[in-house]
């Protein structure tokens, strides 16, 4: 892959420039964790019941990630009979449940058939102790039973230390390590960025030290709070993550988690790496994500809005008319057909100018002589300003028959 890749996209040289390149060090196969169905969910509002579940399951199953978490059987009779369900559809996504430390969770996760759990505890001293009420002591033992007991069950154990990002380094590294000194088992742990304060570059210092000190694949769970978390999943994974946790539309907890969509295709077209997700079905899964939520997608959203292809305003309009026959990537990032959108669409309204009339009345099938352009855009203007909006095809209809 490059940065002109014909078709697809049409990105900055200089990312795929050696100098950048060789301070990268993303691993070979990058694993992409859903968790729509656990951590989305926990958006306050967000409520998927039964049904919702299971086809929300088999959708984003369709989009090809390797991983997918399926909610807190422990939580709710709801959620319980849900996962049992999932797990007897044949996913290619390896399952997950979402435990707290506690051995009955583990047990109840097992019975449910999922191949593994992510397993919680507190990562960071303070919420330990301010947050649960517990001694470090007790947090430790706790998540090393619970474990060793997943081990033994025979589930992949996730280790899932929660606000690990805000920890002092030395106390997660030291508390990570008792749990495994205590009979603990972990065959990953998540760098749990849960309040979203990680910067790129704090993510890839921590990636690398987890990396260094522990023997197994580091993942990257990162929060929104200050719209970092796609490029400090990124910056992570660059650093050898090599697993990245996601959400469809970003749905989550408080602000959000880091978005599937943009993230799969900036490390397609930004990285050239092939993450194995099904660009062309990420439109179709966020719109089912979004109706099952009753949390619209907003319009000029990143890869799934409805309004991120297209122009009002005259000159880039003008741009668009000369260059979509030689090439639609002479203005625009990535092709629309790569994540499965409409054609870009001129839009009529305050900014406008002449080649939005042109090519309105060309699509429309409509003439009107060159002399009267100039009046029908100062109406279609005026009458922009006074409804305070772009105006409709039916609308430029009217203006134009003013002139017939």
């Amino acid at each position: 892959m490059g940065f002109r890749e014909e078709g697809k996209w049409w990105v900055a040289p200089a990312n795929y420039r050696e100098e950048v390149l060789k301070e990268l060090n993303f691993v070979d196969n990058i694993k992409i964790l859903d968790t729509t169905l656990r951590d989305g969910e926990q958006q306050p509002g967000v409520i998927f019941n039964k049904e919702d579940k299971i086809a929300l399951a088999k959708q984003i199953d369709s989009l090809g990630v390797h991983k997918m978490e399926l909610g807190t059987p422990a939580a709710s009779k709801e959620d319980e009979e849900a996962i049992r369900e999932i797990c007897k559809l044949g996913l290619n996504a390896q399952t997950f449940a979402f435990v707290r430390n506690i051995v009955s969770d583990v047990e109840l996760a097992k019975d449910c058939g999922v191949d593994g759990v992510l397993a919680e505890v507190p990562g960071s001293d303070h919420l330990i102790k301010g947050g649960m009420g517990w001694t470090v002591e007790k947090a430790i033992a706790a998540a090393a039973k619970a474990t060793a007991r997943a081990h033994e069950l025979g589930l992949y154990v996730t280790f899932f230390p929660a606000d690990g990002s805000r920890a002092d380094l030395d106390f997660l590294l030291n508390t990570l390590q008792g749990i495994l000194d205590q009979g603990g088992h972990m065959d990953s742990i998540v760098l749990v960025d849960t309040f979203g304060v990680l910067s790129p570059d704090g993510a890839k210092f921590m990636i690398k030290t987890l990396k260094e000190k522990f023997n197994c694949p580091i993942e990257a769970h990162f929060h929104e709070d200050f719209g970092m978390s796609v490029a400090t999943t990124i910056a992570a994974l660059s650093a050898g993550a090599e697993v990245a946790h996601v959400t469809v539309n970003g749905i989550g907890e408080r602000v959000g988690n880091c978005p599937i969509e943009p993230l799969a295709l900036s490390l397609e077209a930004l990285y050239g790496i092939d993450t194995g997700i099904d660009l062309k079905k990420l439109l179709p899964v966020s719109r089912e994500v979004a109706i099952r939520s009753n949390f619209p997608t907003p319009p000029t959203k990143a890869v799934i809005g409805t309004r991120i292809f297209g122009w009002e305003t005259g000159m880039p309009s003008g741009l668009w008319k000369n260059a979509r026959e030689i090439d639609p990537l002479i203005m625009l990032p990535y092709h629309w057909d790569l994540t499965g959108q409409e054609a870009p669409k001129i839009y009529m309204g305050k900014k406008s100018g002449n080649a939005n009339i042109q090519m309105w009345l060309e699509d429309l099938g409509m003439t009107l002589a060159e002399e009267h352009h100039a009046e029908l855009l100062d109406k279609i203007k005026n009458y922009s300003i006074s409804v305070k909006r772009d105006i409709t095809e039916e609308e430029f209809k009217k203006f134009v028959s003013e002139f017939n």
